[in-house]
């Protein structure tokens, strides 16, 4: 299905249907701020189904199959040139909140043919070990040696929530290169996600490998007040049950903020606390991002529930457009209308 409106959210799903409740909450928050931009989804046959027989299908301007090679974190995010139904198109994950006007972070892309969130300088945790042995990469400077093996001069961390895409000849060029460099992964430092443990491999050090090899520049998603995105801590997020006001407590002190990661809550907030009483790096600032990104496995509970709730009451009064959901649907009435 084409259109032809300048610019547009691009949407996908697959696996479990119920990532379709993630995309319903995400688009809900979405049309609190921006009610005229289109919305494209993505998604496999079962998925469109569901969509159809709950009578949330007309929420998207344009519903298109996901097709079956494509429906993984890289088959769909390294071949994002494939699904631009738009001019100017920003892919966005679902297990997000959007929690202000869009408006000012689309002037901010539209100077990229192609670009992604991110950080510019990646550190050696960026697709690298993440316990102690990533200490080994550090003292051996693996980093350095992928980058001067495949003549790269800078490599930056890709944050791949958050794509823009308006030029289709370079935005294939990008994604071609990340599949030719994820195809050579045993000849970089990077380790496979699936050897985590995990069921998806990453998509984000090719996307910024190829984004070097382009020279090409991210969004850089610490930005204070102007933040595209932060992400959910729960001891630094102020929220209401429905995420109408959001306040991000933002450290300005990058080691400080970063501290932020650590999974031990405890452990965080005890050195968060004592590392901002050291001179000049206590500042900080209450940010409202652009979204909200539940990022971190440990967090997602939060979105899931308010994911659920925004499920059911959009389909028992039809309110996803007006963005009257208030967060009080009482949990054990909850059932999950979705076929697993």
């Amino acid at each position: 299905m084409a259109h032809h409106s300048q610019e547009g959210y691009v949407f996908h799903t697959f696996g479990s249907t119920r990532f379709l409740q993630h995309v319903v909450a995400s688009v809900k928050t979405l049309r609190r701020w921006d009610q005229d931009r289109p919305i494209a989804l993505y998604a496999p046959p079962n998925h469109i189904d569901v969509l159809r027989q709950t009578g949330l299908l007309d929420q998207f301007s344009v519903v298109d199959v996901l097709p079956e090679e494509n429906q993984s974190v890289v088959g769909f995010k390294h071949n994002v040139h494939r699904f631009m139904p738009f001019e100017r198109n920003l892919f966005v994950d679902c297990d997000v909140v959007w929690c202000r006007d869009p408006d000012p972070l689309w002037r901010q892309f539209s100077a990229f043919p192609f670009t992604a969130t991110g950080v510019e300088k990646s550190d050696f945790f960026f697709g690298g070990p993440k316990g102690f042995t990533v200490v080994f990469d550090f003292l051996r400077d693996r980093r350095r040696r992928t980058m001067k093996h495949f003549g790269l001069s800078y490599l930056p961390r890709v944050q791949a929530g958050v794509i823009y895409a308006q030029d289709e000849v370079v935005t294939r060029a990008v994604c071609e290169s990340a599949s030719a460099f994820l195809a050579r992964r045993e000849e970089t430092h990077f380790r496979s996600r699936l050897k985590e443990g995990r069921t998806e491999e990453t998509c984000e050090w090719g996307l910024a490998m190829a984004m070097s090899s382009k020279g090409l520049s991210i969004v850089p998603w610490l930005q204070g007040n102007n933040s595209p995105q932060l992400d959910f801590v729960d001891s630094l997020t102020e929220f209401d049950d429905g995420f109408h006001d959001v306040k991000c407590k933002y450290y300005t002190d990058r080691f400080v903020y970063a501290l932020r990661g650590l999974p031990n809550r405890r452990m965080r907030n005890l050195l968060i606390s004592l590392f901002s009483r050291l001179p000049g790096r206590g500042d900080y600032m209450q940010v409202t991002p652009f979204i909200l990104h539940f990022g971190w496995l440990r967090f997602k509970d939060v979105f899931e529930r308010f994911a659920e709730h925004v499920w059911e009451e959009a389909i028992r009064h039809d309110t996803l457009v007006s963005g009257d959901y208030d967060g009080k649907v009482a949990e054990e009435s909850l059932s999950v209308a979705v076929p697993q």
